[in-house]
C-alpha cells in the first residue's frame, strides 16, 4: 500500500473516529455523570463492542458483500431507534439519578456498538476505500480494522478525559450539558437517516 493511501486511511480513521457519535456521547455523559470509576464497565463495554463489530465489518467484507447491504439497512433503523431512546434518556437524566449497574454497565455500551451504525459505515468505508484496492487478505482487512478500532478506543478515551475535566461544572449545569449531548445524538441520527 503506496504512504499517501496509508495517510488517507490514518486521516480518514482520526477525523472519524474523532467526531460526536454515539459511543464518544455516551462515554461522555457518563464520566460526567458518575465519574470514571463507576463508568469503567460501560467505557470497557464501548471497547470492546467496537473491537468486535470492526472485526465483523473484516470479515462482512472479506466474504459477505452481498449480504452486508440489507444487515445495515436494518441496523440504520434498529440503531436510530436506540440511539434516539439514548438521546431522550440523556436529556432527561439528573447526575444523581440511577446506579451503576442501570446505567454504567460493561452491557450498555458494548450492545451500543452492534447498534451504532456510525461504526459499521466507518469500518467498511475505510477498508472498501483505502485497502480493499491493494489487498483483500482476511488477514490485512483484519489488521486494518484492529487500528481502526484502535483508533477510535483513543478517541473515545480523550472524550473520557474531557467529562472528567468538566465533572465540576457538569454537576452545576447538567441540564444545558444533557440537553446540547441530546441534541448531539439527535443530530447523528438525522444525519444516518437523510
Amino acid at each position: 500500500m503506496p504512504a499517501y493511501a496509508i495517510g488517507n486511511f490514518f486521516m480518514y480513521s482520526v477525523v472519524n473516529a474523532f467526531t460526536p457519535g454515539p459511543g464518544n456521547i455516551l462515554a461522555l455523559n457518563a464520566v460526567t455523570n458518575y465519574g470514571w470509576k463507576k463508568g469503567k464497565p460501560l467505557f470497557f463495554g464501548i471497547f470492546t463492542g467496537y473491537y468486535v463489530v470492526q472485526i465483523l465489518c473484516a470479515v462482512f467484507v472479506f466474504g459477505i458483500s452481498t449480504f452486508l447491504p440489507p444487515v445495515l439497512g436494518a441496523m440504520k433503523y434498529i440503531g436510530a431507534a436506540y440511539i434516539l431512546w439514548l438521546a431522550v434518556h440523556i436529556a432527561l437524566a439528573r447526575p444523581d439519578e440511577g446506579s451503576e449497574e442501570k446505567s454504567a454497565s460493561f452491557a450498555k455500551g458494548f450492545l451500543l456498538q452492534f447498534v451504532n451504525v456510525k461504526i459499521y459505515l466507518f469500518g467498511i468505508t475505510a477498508l472498501t476505500g483505502y485497502v480493499t484496492g491493494y489487498s483483500t487478505s482476511l488477514w490485512v482487512l483484519l489488521l486494518s480494522e484492529i487500528v481502526i478500532a484502535t483508533i477510535g478506543t483513543i478517541a473515545t478515551s480523550t472524550w473520557i478525559v474531557f467529562g472528567m475535566l468538566i465533572q465540576r461544572v457538569y454537576q452545576k449545569y447538567y441540564r444545558p450539558v444533557n440537553i446540547f449531548l441530546a441534541l448531539t445524538l439527535f443530530e447523528c441520527v438525522y444525519s444516518m437517516l437523510k
